[in-house]
């Protein structure tokens, strides 16, 4: 599966950090419940990893990924642990030639020309803009897509349900990540995200 297949069927990626291995399941069964059927599960927590294991063992029908990956050991650690895609904040080769070897999507974080310029080079058009609301959410956005028309982003951070809307009409965003629906009861919140999008 390529970024872009990934992100055609979720346009909305949830940010999910799990502290204790004991919410995993409680909180992906909410999202599914709620119509999110997609985590990235952040490699913030030391549990990161068995939670990833046990997510795509009790709900194989979710898109379960790691986010926050910012070397290739936790690249490894994570696709072993069978995350079907890698997010990371910033771009790292490393990371890139790990995803590559396992043929497993990579979403890096680009903000500046220089940094999408070296994603082009390794053959990433789908990147993430992290975080999107310091770097001049979808204004930057447009116009940074100006001159790289080939280039889909994944904008996370500010995206909340007031904006969502807005920045999913683009159709340079692939979809939209963040933690927004996390907060709170999940089912609720995803619901409400649905009819939002939907309306």
């Amino acid at each position: 599966m390529t970024s872009e297949q990934l992100l055609a069927n979720n346009r909305v990626v949830p940010v999910v950090v799990i502290r204790d291995i004991v919410d995993t399941c409680p909180t992906l069964e909410a999202l599914c419940d709620g119509g999110i059927p997609v985590a990235e599960i952040t490699f913030r927590t030391a549990c990161a990893a068995e939670a990833i294991r046990i997510g795509c063992e009790k709900f194989p029908e979710m898109m379960i990924g790691a986010g926050t990956v910012i070397n290739a050991e936790q690249a490894k650690t994570a696709i072993g642990a069978g995350a079907r895609f890698i997010v990371s904040p910033g771009l790292s080769a490393d990371v890139a030639a790990v995803c590559r070897e396992a043929d497993v999507p990579y979403l890096p974080g680009c903000v500046t020309p220089t940094e999408i310029m070296a994603a082009l080079e390794m053959g990433l058009t789908t990147l993430k803009f992290f975080p999107a609301n310091v770097y001049g959410g979808l204004t930057a956005l447009k116009a940074l897509s100006a001159p790289f028309p080939q280039v889909r982003f994944l904008p996370t951070g500010g995206v909340d349900l007031k904006n969502i809307k807005e920045y999913l009409s683009f159709d340079k965003i692939a979809a939209v990540g963040g933690s927004f629906m996390m907060k709170g009861d999940i089912r609720a919140n995803c619901k409400q995200l649905m009819e939002v999008l939907n309306a």
